[in-house]
């Protein structure tokens, strides 16, 4: 499995490795290298091992990997916006079950989609919340969760040139599992 690093070489990027994010802008001081560690290791107040906090984590995953897909692989745009579109627009209550099951039907879609490309929205503005508004913008997991929810609501705005291809995979993902919200 490639890291972001390779990722980020295979796509041209050079990543830099002072002052802010060059993706979403995070004020750090070592660039996306911190803000993959904040993302990763800095939001020890909410309890991710609970249920009820799962869906914290999908949508924090989607929003960080939304702002900075220079540092994934092409086909993981379409799984992450797919999958916020669903849990946003569809009020799908995501669980682990779903990612794989998403996963299996985006195979299937892209065979016929090879050279579908979600185009980002211009770096710097994928949205305004960054990981590290999230630590210093909170005191306790409640808050945290309710910015999680705005910075994901966000990130997913400003993806609205992909929305119809999100609302495409959404429809026909949700065609194909019928019973989804009773997998929970």
């Amino acid at each position: 499995m490639q890291d972001y690093i390779d990722f980020a070489a295979k796509n041209g990027v050079l990543l830099l490795k002072s002052g802010a994010c060059q993706f979403c802008g995070a004020n750090t001081k070592r660039g996306i290298h911190e803000c993959l560690e904040i993302f990763n290791f800095g939001f020890g107040e909410i309890d991710f091992s609970k249920k009820e906090n799962h869906m914290y984590k999908f949508l924090m995953v989607d929003a960080h990997t939304l702002q900075h897909p220079e540092i994934h692989g092409r086909w993981n745009n379409h799984f992450h916006l797919s999958r916020l579109h669903l849990i946003l627009k569809h009020d799908v209550k995501w669980s682990y079950r779903h990612s794989p099951m998403l996963s299996n039907y985006l195979k299937v879609y892209k065979i016929d989609k090879q050279n579908e490309y979600l185009i980002p929205p211009e770096v710097l503005k994928r949205g305004t919340i960054t990981t590290t508004d999230i630590l210093k913008n909170t005191k306790n997991a409640s808050d945290r969760k309710a910015l999680i929810f705005e910075w994901a609501t966000e990130v997913h705005r400003t993806w609205h040139s992909s929305h119809h291809v999100a609302e495409t995979i959404a429809k026909e993902f949700l065609n194909r599992n019928k019973s989804l919200n009773e997998l929970i």
